[in-house]
């Protein structure tokens, strides 16, 4: 499938204020992937697709998660992480996305993971920052990603785990293990440094 034609599948699956979230995540995850060595094209690809089934209905995903034996712990956690892992199934399935990279980027976009891969970081941080994000926090988000992708990364998650504590919400346990994976690496890389 072509790019246009896959912009247009994705355009297809949501409303218009999550189209222009997706178009401002997809120049954030190319402009951060220039900035840090990344692959521009799996960027783009895996920052378009990453919210391909946001604007689904919870009971379509749900279906998904249980027939196509999706991690089942999903389903215990907030519904906000659903999308994640049913659109990286969901793009295998129907547009034929085979690269495993792509769709770790999209599984974890939303929950991160211990080890996080480049293409992983970039796009779960431009998701965080894409210019059309305007939440407490972000301005720091975004001048941490000038310099430092891990730094910024982690920042983000903090802010995610702070307001899941303020609203008194689980914290999936896939995101803690990842900001205290980020959180090391971000120690270590200091520690070389000085």
């Amino acid at each position: 499938m072509n790019r246009e034609a896959l912009m247009e599948a994705t355009k297809s699956q949501m409303p218009e204020r999550r189209w222009k979230h997706v178009l401002g995540v997809v120049d954030t995850a190319v402009e951060l992937a220039d900035r840090f060595g990344g692959d521009r094209d799996k960027a783009w690809l895996a920052a378009l697709l990453h919210d391909y089934t946001k604007a689904w209905p919870i009971e379509r995903m749900e279906k998904i998660i249980r027939e196509q034996g999706l991690p089942p712990e999903l389903l215990e956690h907030d519904k906000e992480l659903w999308h994640a892992h049913v659109g990286a199934w969901v793009v295998r399935t129907e547009h034929g996305i085979d690269d495993e990279e792509v769709l770790d980027a999209i599984r974890y976009h939303t929950s991160g993971r211990e080890g996080m891969t480049k293409l992983d970081k970039i796009v779960c941080l431009a998701d965080y920052m894409e210019p059309g994000r305007d939440f407490p926090g972000v301005n720091k988000i975004r001048e941490l990603a000038q310099h430092n992708l891990e730094e910024a990364l982690l920042a983000g998650f903090d802010s995610t785990i702070r307001l899941l504590l303020d609203k008194g919400k689980r914290i999936f346990p896939l995101t803690m293990l990842a900001r205290n994976d980020l959180l090391l690496d971000v120690e270590r890389r200091k520690q070389e440094r000085d």
